[in-house]
């Protein structure tokens, strides 16, 4: 495809997020860059340009981003190990390249940021008020980047609910509603069935992304859309859905049983994601939508793919459904 001239580097393109933004720009033309200590053997990233390094090494980062309009920073600890101590050197290091080659940073915002005090309906001006460690990091994160942006960054914000879809990485459908590699048997659902959660088709996400920076000269220097997604109220329709697709390949009906909290509250002291996931868990346990009016008065509307076929799409990628 004739390159549309643009050049995005990607720091994370082997995550979820990052894999799905590269996708999606290579595929409209763009020059994609990926800086990783290796390439992903995904076919849709094959055409880019994979650059050997670390996140956490400022010259590497730097190289990297020569030449670069945007840089998608969508990286991450694996595991959650040291998330408190490597999160904000790594965004700085974005920050310094982004700065010098004049490059807009993209982020995938978290509704980490956020105590009960926001909730249920969140919109771009709610409070953030978080009463966690990780939503503390998080809120840091975006306070570095207006910062910077009031020093001659720019800085673009999606916020999302919880991502699902092909090559989605550590994400709680994943890693909590199935297994990857697996037919679904049963569904532990995280959360009171009753309770709403907003869901983000990563796919959807990055074509918004794409679509948000095709409108670069309308955007200010720093911008936050929130991305609506699918939210389901109530919450457990995505396990619902997750039936639907099985039944319809010709699976047995899974039954929907209760995530077990207690072995995560158990193991927490010596697992780290446990006890992420732990610190997290209010996030089930009341509503959380985001209010994406101001993401479709500025597009016009929502790319969005109907449940039931993100669903499938997620369940085929993840090898879940019976050939």
């Amino acid at each position: 495809m004739t390159t549309n001239g643009k050049t995005a580097l990607v720091i994370g393109a082997k995550g979820g997020f990052g894999g799905a933004v590269a996708a999606t720009l290579l595929a409209q033309g763009w020059t994609v860059k990926a800086l990783a200590r290796g390439p992903s053997p995904r076919a849709d990233l094959a055409a880019a340009h994979w650059i050997r390094g670390d996140a956490l090494n400022a010259d590497d980062v730097a190289q990297a981003a020569l030449g670069a309009d945007v840089i998608v920073h969508a990286v991450n600890p694996p595991g959650y190990k040291d998330w408190d101590k490597l999160v904000l050197p790594m965004l700085d290091n974005t920050i310094a390249a982004a700065t010098a080659v004049g490059a807009r940073i993209v982020l995938p915002g978290s509704v980490y940021n956020y105590g009960p005090d926001a909730l249920p309906d969140l919109t771009e001006g709610s409070p953030q008020n978080p009463t966690t460690v990780k939503g503390g990091i998080r809120v840091a994160m975006e306070q570095r980047l207006r910062q910077a942006s009031q020093r001659g960054a720019r800085v673009l914000i999606l916020r999302c609910g919880d991502f699902f879809g092909p090559q989605a990485g550590n994400n709680w459908f994943g890693q909590g509603l199935v297994k990857p590699g697996r037919p679904v048997t049963s569904i532990p659902y995280p959360g009171p069935h009753a309770v709403g959660h907003a869901w983000a088709y990563l796919p959807d996400a990055a074509e918004t992304v794409s679509q948000l920076l095709a409108r670069e000269s309308d955007l200010a220097a720093f911008e936050t859309f929130h991305f609506g997604g699918h939210w389901l109220e109530p919450g457990v329709e995505m396990a619902h859905a997750i039936q639907r697709v099985v039944v319809a390949q010709g699976g047995k009906r899974p039954a929907i049983t209760a995530f077990p909290w207690w072995l995560v509250t158990l193991a927490s002291p010596v697992v780290t994601v446990f006890r992420e996931l732990r610190e997290m868990r209010y996030l089930w346990q009341r509503p959380v939508r985001l209010d994406n009016d101001r993401l479709k008065a500025f597009l016009g509307e929502e790319p969005h793919t109907p449940l039931d076929i993100s669903v499938l799409n997620t369940l085929e990628n993840m090898h879940c459904l019976r050939i």
